[in-house]
């Protein structure tokens, strides 16, 4: 398995002492209960979930089972400013509506240790411009080392909802480029419900069926949210 030049980390891999800290954080954040309503997660696929604000995130990185990595939002693996200046007037004022007096206060703090938990987590940068294209080669070289890709595909610009609102399409480029390159990627739709401490898991749909359905990107993202939605409400198996 190839190793990262820059991180000299295998793909998927997390810093050594990155696992220190997981190895703490693990003791307050509680594995859920893993519901799957089909096969259980392959090596080398595509997990879609909701966000939860920061719970999703952090439940996905203690408890998944295979290597893997995130995407993320460039600002967050750029500089410190970079990261502060998100944080403080993106994350907490836009998307958890905090007033902008402490959010700014409360990131002075935040923004160091986020800062540092992001570089722990080997996250790949996503953007909205001729740049995503770096994205598409930093996800086919992890998918290709047979490590899998966590995205949260919501619209969060208005905050985090139980009920998703929308659905970003940029998973479906991603699943595209890699069916071009002869990678028909298993794409698993997960949904944490996180009052009940229950992580439910869809059977797997592979790209070539979303697309035998004559649907296009939009379409398909619209598909993959209500179904999200329904994996948030439905009556599960004991």
């Amino acid at each position: 398995m190839a190793k990262d030049k820059k991180n000299k980390l295998k793909p998927g891999e997390r810093r050594g002492w990155f696992k220190c800290v997981k190895a703490i954080l693990k003791i307050f954040i509680k594995k859920p209960r893993f519901v799957f309503l089909g096969e259980e997660f392959q090596d080398r696929s595509l997990v879609l979930s909701n966000h939860v604000g920061a719970s999703a995130p952090l439940t996905l990185e203690m408890h998944f089972p295979k290597p893997f990595r995130f995407w993320g939002t460039y600002e967050m693996n750029s500089s410190l400013k970079e990261v502060y200046k998100y944080l403080s007037e993106v994350y907490f004022c836009q998307k958890k509506h905090w007033k902008k007096f402490w959010s700014k206060l409360f990131c002075i703090i935040a923004a160091p240790v986020a800062w540092a938990f992001y570089r722990g987590l080997t996250l790949i940068s996503t953007y909205r411009d001729h740049r995503f294209k770096n994205t598409l080669k930093e996800s086919l070289r992890t998918l290709e080392n047979n490590a899998s890709l966590v995205i949260f595909p919501e619209d969060s610009s208005n905050g985090y909802f139980n009920t998703l609102t929308g659905f970003f399409s940029g998973f479906v480029t991603l699943a595209k480029y890699c069916h071009k390159k002869g990678m028909d990627l298993p794409i698993y739709l997960t949904y944490l419900r996180k009052k009940e401490k229950v992580y439910v898991v869809d059977k797997p749909i592979y790209y070539t069926d979303l697309v035998e359905k004559g649907l296009d990107k939009y379409q398909i993202a619209e598909l993959l949210r209500v179904r999200c939605n329904e994996l948030g409400t439905m009556q599960l198996p004991e």
